[in-house]
């Protein structure tokens, strides 16, 4: 029996709508069911659903009324707070695109990224004089704001909301928007050392927000309560969205330096049931004290990826927390959507995980296939290159052609990652194609750092890869060979590295040599360089259970 197509009254096909829901109505519908529900627990003050919906329409109206719409770029440079969250939906409201950095990059990483998103509006928290003097130079600017306590000169949108509530008439209807409408700017990093715009959609966030819901924590409702201890300009801003869909209350410290004691007693009071985070935290806490002196009972899911576990971290954490480890593999241009390992598939016995050392299944709706250079489909257990298709792939890279021709081969997006899967379909990752190591949850780039490091004046080759490193999971080591009349003071090297380089991606260890070993093509070579840190001593290997993440 052939399918018959539907028709419209007039007797024609009717055209496939690209309609959907804005991102923001989350909130709305939140707002509407849960009124006087806690959406937000910020250093232990409340902002209930209704609070929040109206905050957010007002800061919707004052980007209006500076001549923001619906395509138009947002940047926001701040540590985690309730304006960094309203900006996101006030933005997503109005059908602009978000653009948040991570708050711990320099001015000059900040300049590059509001150039290349060509933004319309610039906000940056107090904390940060230099990089809110990057909007001097930027051209075509509609509005300039601020975060956190008010900076002479410069509005802040704390007081832009309370400002236009006060004035009453704060009502902002949320602006129709298509599938691939694009409302958020995942930057990430690549071979080159620049950072690209990975344009995420109103129609791929709902579905990624759907998959989270249904592979990460089902059965997440009002009743819960999610616990952020990770940035919400990247990975757990995905996260924070599941928890809106839901109207589950999200809780936070905006304490400077994560404070695992801390994360415990919010743990405790406010009976959190999930929370995202990356393998380097889950260590932290799981070996603080505070995990034996308060209540965590109420945890149903910790979700943790970004980062290669090792396997006795993994052990010991759910030795201290039970079955609720959740691992998760995917990058930001995927938004973690790859693969999903469940609670009951983790065990601190060896002999109940059968497969010890994957980062689990395909998640929900997405396919992943393993394929060689040619893209040809590999047999189970042929190592080739991760490539993944489905609703949660990304629209690609904003204004860049070349890097969407490599990233897209035949409808599959190329992840750049190397594994295989086996017979069952689990994915196990064996390495990567390019250089680039996780630190902390964090993506280094060597090549990125490599060309700053080779303006400072005494270093005439330099190479920086990662080492296995049992608290931040890999850490960046530095090999330099100076110029023939240079001398070697590391206390100035370092001065001059806070300077240039953001602290997270700095290395952590010099070594100077004589000569840096090269392939016959005169190419340095990291994989002989690494081999003889290891034989020096200076890099010890670990046993690693897995990998996941947003990258």
């Amino acid at each position: 029996m052939s399918a018959v197509p539907l028709q419209d009254p007039a007797g024609g096909l009717n055209p496939v709508s690209r309609r959907v829901m804005n991102l923001a109505t989350f909130l709305t519908q939140a707002a509407a069911r849960l009124p006087e529900r806690p959406a937000l627990v910020i250093d232990d003050e409340t902002t209930t659903w209704r609070q929040l919906e109206a905050r957010v329409q007002a800061l919707a109206c004052v980007f209006v009324e500076h001549g923001l719409g619906k395509g138009d770029r947002i940047l926001i440079h701040t540590p985690n707070g309730r304006e960094l969250l309203e900006v996101m939906l006030a933005t997503f409201r109005i059908g602009a695109v978000w653009v948040p950095t991570n708050y711990r990059i320099g001015p000059d990483d900040v300049a590059y990224l509001a150039q290349s998103a060509g933004v319309s509006a610039f906000i940056c928290h107090h904390d940060f004089p230099a990089h809110a003097r990057v909007a001097e130079n930027l051209d075509g600017l509609k509005l300039v704001a601020g975060t956190g306590p008010a900076v002479v000169g410069v509005p802040g949108i704390d007081a832009l909301i309370d400002q236009r509530l006060a004035a009453g008439g704060a009502a902002h209807a949320a602006v129709r928007v298509d599938r691939d409408d694009p409302c958020w700017f995942f930057f990430t990093s690549g071979t080159t050392g620049k950072p690209k715009a990975a344009v995420l959609t109103h129609g791929q966030m709902a579905f990624v927000v759907t998959n989270h819901l249904c592979d990460l924590m089902p059965g997440t409702t009002h009743a819960d309560a999610s616990l952020v201890v990770a940035p919400l300009s990247h990975g757990a801003g995905i996260h924070y969205l599941t928890q809106v869909a839901r109207g589950a209350a999200t809780v936070f410290s905006t304490r400077a330096r994560f404070s695992p004691e801390e994360a415990w007693r919010l743990i405790e009071r406010h009976r959190i049931t999930n929370f995202f985070t990356v393998p380097t935290i889950i260590k932290l806490m799981t070996e603080d004290v505070g995990v034996d002196h308060y209540d965590h009972s109420s945890l149903r899911y910790v979700i943790y990826a970004g980062a290669p576990m090792y396997r006795a971290d993994q052990q010991y954490a759910l030795g201290k927390l039970g079955p609720v480890l959740v691992q998760y593999f995917g990058l930001g241009e995927v938004t973690g959507n790859i693969s999903v390992l469940p609670p009951h598939e983790h065990s601190a016995d060896d002999a109940a995980m059968p497969k010890l050392g994957s980062c689990g299944y395909a998640r929900t709706g997405m396919e992943i296939a393993i394929q060689d250079d040619d893209g040809q489909r590999l047999a189970p257990r042929q190592q080739g290159e991760i490539c993944v298709c489905g609703p949660a792939v990304f629209a690609g890279y904003y204004d860049n052609p070349e890097a969407n021709r490599k990233a897209f081969r035949d409808g599959w997006f190329r992840t750049g990652d190397l594994g295989y899967l086996d017979e069952q379909g689990y994915l196990f990752i064996t390495g990567r194609q390019s250089d680039m190591y996780i630190s902390g949850g964090s993506n280094i780039y060597p090549r990125e750092i490599e060309e700053k490091l080779l303006t400072y004046g005494a270093i005439r080759e330099v190479c920086v890869l990662g080492v296995p490193d049992p608290k931040w999971g890999e850490v960046g080591v530095m090999v330099a060979v100076l110029h023939g009349d240079a001398t070697w003071d590391e206390a100035a090297f370092r001065g001059w590295l806070d300077e240039h380089v953001a602290r997270y991606k700095q290395p952590r260890a010099f070594f100077i040599w004589p000569e840096l070993p090269k392939s016959g093509y005169g190419k340095i070579s990291k994989k002989i360089i690494y081999q003889e840190l290891v034989q020096r001593g200076c890099v010890a290997e670990r046993t690693r259970a897995g990998t996941g993440g947003v990258q």
